[in-house]
């Protein structure tokens, strides 16, 4: 997987193989790439649960949205003890989830070409990341230029970030939403089916499907949730002028 991760950077016009080499620290995967991933793999953890721990002061500080989608301060809920417990129990099942998969079936979501001892000189042709990463490498397979599918594989997690721009919808929240509850389901199969095709051989049909299910991703952000909140606004304002 070393091999395959760092490759991604090859795509990165004019200096890719040099950044590679980089990473390898030297010109092929050797024992100082090991080292490199392991000690990455060990530090991200303790990086993630800083990263947690300031999240919750910020919100400890500035508040957080009320789930609800209103604007009156007489209607919202402080988040401690109401939303600190109910995560909790969220927390409390995944945990259990996780705990059952470790302990009793630790090879249930593992693929078998994973189980291969490490050959430097030979990567297994139907090698698939974790399942957890499935839908991104879907993504990444998609696309046939191997540049563009890199911008778009990383481009499916940076557009999270202008969901808040693009919902243009009043109401922030999507418990009074029907329809955006409806897209949101859309969205999770379609989810679910990238996750499938990323554990498929890169053949026909499973390109086609990967194809049209990245195109619903991103126009689900870029299309369908615009599309949504200016009806929902028009239908408001209807409503309003009417009464």
């Amino acid at each position: 997987m070393a091999t395959v991760i760092t490759n991604l950077l090859s795509a990165v016009p004019f200096f890719g193989q040099d950044l590679v080499e980089l990473i390898w620290g030297g010109f092929s995967v050797s024992n100082a790439t090991l080292n490199r991933f392991f000690s990455l793999h060990f530090l991200l953890p303790f990086l993630l649960a800083a990263l947690v721990v300031a999240h919750l002061m910020a919100l400890h500080t500035h508040g957080s949205n009320n789930p609800n989608g209103i604007s009156s301060n007489g209607d919202r809920i402080t988040m401690h003890p109401y939303f600190t417990f109910k995560d909790l129990v969220t927390i409390f099942a995944f945990l259990l989830a996780l705990s059952i998969i470790v302990f009793f079936y630790p090879n249930l979501l593992g693929h078998s070409d994973n189980y291969i001892p490490a050959n430097p000189m030979s990567t297994p042709p139907s090698i698939v990341p974790e399942w957890y990463l499935l839908p991104f490498y879907a993504i990444l397979r998609s696309i046939p230029n191997k540049l563009l599918g890199v911008i778009a594989m990383f481009g499916s997690l940076l557009i999270l970030l202008i969901l808040p721009l693009t919902d243009l919808s009043r109401i922030r929240g999507s418990q009074f939403r029907p329809a955006m509850k409806l897209a949101l389901w859309f969205f999770i199969v379609n989810f679910a089916i990238l996750m499938w095709i990323g554990s498929q051989h890169p053949e026909s049909p499973f390109v086609e499907v990967g194809q049209v299910a990245t195109a619903f991703y991103f126009a689900w952000f870029l299309i369908i949730v615009p599309i949504i909140g200016i009806a929902e606004n028009t239908l408001m304002d209807l409503a309003t002028d009417n009464n």
